[in-house]
């Protein structure tokens, strides 16, 4: 990750452009460490949910950009398969290289770039172990499962000069850039307040039903660095976001975009201080993450506050916000106040 000249052809030529609007939405340009006739091969290690937008993304650039999915790897055999059939109706060819455990992946030397789409607490190791291999890296936001793993996966980056993009897309929207540039420009006077909303109507997860692991599914690999818990479908495929084991809840799952792009606009690193209320409400399930929440930031020497606010069930819209999704109350998005 040096700071000057981003290669791998625009790191294949802006992760896909956008893939299919919001899944890598323009990781940032990586123009070719390889020759510009050399064939960039690419991995995908986590297959549901974002791996499948990372399948689609890159694949729309094999042809034109000379860049080749090589290998897939997921833990559980069914969706590998599955992806596995997706892909090959969708480019009439199978992938070359499988596997369960991403370790067979990055000892590959014929891999260039490795796109990770796996739960958040693989994030960093994963990152990690593919600068030490080599490869370059599209990862998934957050970064990191906590600050210190993050921390170190910048370190990793820079020590083994590899190019490490991170998946806040926003930074490639147009739209965003153009707005961020706006209020810089003082469109709005001096900003005293910045709201980040995540209004999403979220329902119960159900209770832990822990038991035999699933035919297919290579459980020890999953885990991998966090806690060694027993089966429990909860701590499988998309539910994990809502155990501290192994995800962030609403705040890092999409409070990471609405923080990136207000730090970003007003110039701001770490706080100086940080307060947080909020719990778990309404259902009777096994969440562990609040799905009520509110969070204020102060920075010193700065006379603005940021605020970002949780809301799990169905809300009004705010400011213009929002989409009628399933019923109406979705609501994300940005609130900045000016003098």
């Amino acid at each position: 990750m040096s700071a000057e000249s981003p290669n791998r052809r625009n790191f294949v030529r802006n992760a896909a452009t956008a893939a299919a609007g919001a899944a890598l939405a323009g990781v940032p340009a990586f123009a070719a460490r390889t020759g510009a006739n050399d064939r960039i091969r690419a991995a995908i290690v986590g297959l549901r949910g974002r791996g499948r937008s990372h399948i689609r993304a890159v694949h729309s650039l094999e042809q034109r950009e000379n860049v080749e999915i090589a290998a897939f790897c997921d833990i559980d055999e069914n969706v590998l398969g599955e992806r596995m059939n997706d892909y090959e109706k969708m480019a009439g060819r199978r992938v070359k290289k499988t596997a369960y455990d991403m370790r067979e992946i990055l000892d590959d030397k014929d891999i260039d770039v490795v796109f990770f789409a796996t739960p958040n607490f693989w994030h960093s190791l994963g990152t990690i172990w593919a600068c030490q291999a080599g490869k370059d890296v599209y990862v998934e936001k957050p970064l990191s499962h906590n600050a210190f793993e993050g921390r170190m996966a910048v370190k990793a980056a820079r020590k083994y000069d590899r190019i490490v993009q991170h998946g806040t897309q926003n930074r490639s929207s147009p739209q965003i850039v153009e707005a961020v540039d706006q209020l810089k420009s003082g469109l709005i006077g001096d900003i005293y307040l910045a709201r980040g909303l995540a209004y999403k109507w979220r329902t119960a997860i159900g209770k832990h039903e822990e038991g035999p692991v699933p035919e297919g599914v290579h459980y020890d690999l999953w885990k991998g660095p966090a806690p060694d818990r027993p089966y429990s479908p909860l701590r499988l495929h998309n539910k994990w976001h809502w155990q501290w084991d192994y995800g962030n809840g609403e705040l890092g799952n999409q409070g990471v975009h609405q923080l990136d792009i207000m730090r970003w606009a007003l110039d701001l690193g770490v706080p100086s201080r940080t307060q947080s209320m909020g719990g778990k409400f309404i259902h009777d399930d096994d969440q562990e993450t609040p799905n009520t929440q509110t969070i204020l930031y102060e920075y010193e020497g700065r006379d603005l506050t940021l605020n970002f606010e949780i809301r799990p069930w169905i809300s009004n819209v705010e400011a213009g916000i929002g989409e009628e999704w399933p019923t109406h109350g979705v609501c994300t998005g940005l609130i900045f106040y000016g003098s």
